[in-house]
């Protein structure tokens, strides 16, 4: 069965003949979920929730998860994922730190951590263009591999800056702000909003959509889709390199070897919850910035209603997960049953205003209607004198060509006269 996909067709918005109220809550329900809960909590817990202080701790502790929901998004737009990332950023903030107390330059370490977790990208990708490994099971024993030599590294213990060896401006990464903002959210979010414009408006983003919607028609289409997957996972390789940085400089000198995987479950959530809001249906930046925005707000208000209560967080982020990947499934059959039941247009079918008629030949004289006006070879003309009787309608195929119409004609009107 031909289906009518394309990338456009990916994304379940209403249609243009859709109500108002549909709109907004296919749209932009998760929105007015979010707003909503903030309200309530606020209301709750005036003192504490809705202040600054609550913000700026807030909004500095989830830098990093911002990052990561990022990284993970920009796989997800060309159909794979990437697992690797809570254990990538878990194995860069230790060598952030480690190099730099075995006398590395703080800035040179920057570079070396993003383009190492380019390498972990470019290598993710090979395991899943060049050798042809689901993408799930390639991150997930990449990232295995790099939380055991995180161990072997460490050994397991703690890495601690104890002469203060690290650069002050290393730290200083963590502790600027933009007025009451603290600066590593401001870093996020920068970068979350660059990626939402190059997926959203550049043709590089189309392409990805495209090779995530169907990469066989990307392929026919002249899309390099290899290039665009090996980028994205490369992409997301860096971005979890940033992470990493940022994760280190906030930690004032430690560096443990099991931090890290506890961000995977959180970054994918919040992923697949954007997928259901903004672009339904499509893994799209601002949507993956509210994924973690609702997360927060959950998460926070739910520890200051029922404080100590440590199970709280894991428990959210898999409800959370488990919604978005239900509502996320949901949709899809939605889109598939729209698209196979919307009429597919056909050029085959062709109306003519004059064809021969289908009535038997009349015994009379010639008739002086005209002519007709359709093209020949759609239909077999009679072999007797012209009918009275109005013209049939076409057949769509026929075994007639065009010059055996024409003699066929020419020797009926010989025979008449």
């Amino acid at each position: 069965m031909t289906m009518n996909t394309s990338v456009k067709s990916t994304a379940l918005e209403p249609g243009r003949g859709a109500s108002f109220w549909n709109k907004l809550t296919s749209n932009y329900g998760m929105v007015l979920l979010t707003i909503g809960l903030f309200v309530l909590f606020a209301a709750l817990r005036p003192d504490t929730f809705a202040s600054l202080l609550n913000f700026q701790l807030l909004a500095s502790s989830k830098a990093v998860l911002l990052i990561l929901a990022i990284a993970v998004t920009i796989p997800m737009v060309t159909g794979k994922i990437d697992l690797s990332i809570g254990y990538g950023v878990g194995l860069w903030q230790v060598m952030a730190l480690s190099w730099q107390i075995e006398g590395l330059d703080y800035r040179l370490v920057i570079v070396l951590v993003i383009v190492g977790g380019g390498v972990i990208g470019l290598l993710n990708a090979l395991l899943v263009e060049l050798a042809q490994v689901d993408a799930f099971i390639a991150t997930l024993a990449t990232g295995q591999v790099i939380f055991a030599v995180t161990y072997w590294y460490t050994g397991g213990r703690q890495v601690t800056d104890s002469d203060g060896a690290r650069a002050v401006a290393f730290d200083e990464l963590s502790r600027w702000s933009l007025g009451p903002i603290p600066g590593p959210f401001v870093i996020a979010i920068v970068l979350a909003l660059v990626v939402w414009i190059v997926l959203d408006y550049f043709p590089v983003g189309r392409y990805l959509y495209a090779v995530g919607a169907n990469p066989a028609a990307a392929t026919l289409t002249g899309i390099a889709r290899r290039k665009y997957v090996v980028g994205a996972m490369v992409a997301s390789g860096m971005l979890t390199g940033v992470a990493g940085i940022l994760l280190a400089s906030r930690q004032a000198g430690v560096a443990q070897a099991n931090i890290g995987p506890e961000y995977l479950l959180p970054a994918l959530a919040a992923a697949f919850l954007g997928s259901t809001t903004i672009r339904p249906g499509r893994v799209n930046g601002l949507g993956t910035i509210l994924g973690v925005t609702i997360a927060t707000i959950g998460i926070s208000g739910l520890q200051q209603l029922f404080p100590g209560q440590f199970y709280l967080e894991p428990l959210f982020n898999g409800l959370t997960l488990v919604a978005a990947i239900t509502i996320a499934s949901l949709a899809t059959r939605r889109r598939t049953t729209r698209a196979d039941a919307a009429p597919l247009t056909d050029g085959s079918t062709t109306s003519g205003t004059g064809s021969p008629g289908t009535g038997s030949p009349g015994t009379g004289s010639p008739g002086t209607g005209s002519p007709g006006t359709g093209s020949p070879g759609t239909g077999s003309p009679g072999t007797g004198s012209p009918g009275t009787g109005s013209p049939g309608t076409v057949p769509e195929t026929s075994d007639v060509t065009p010059s055996e119409s024409t003699t066929r004609t020419t020797t009926a009107r010989k025979d008449i006269s």
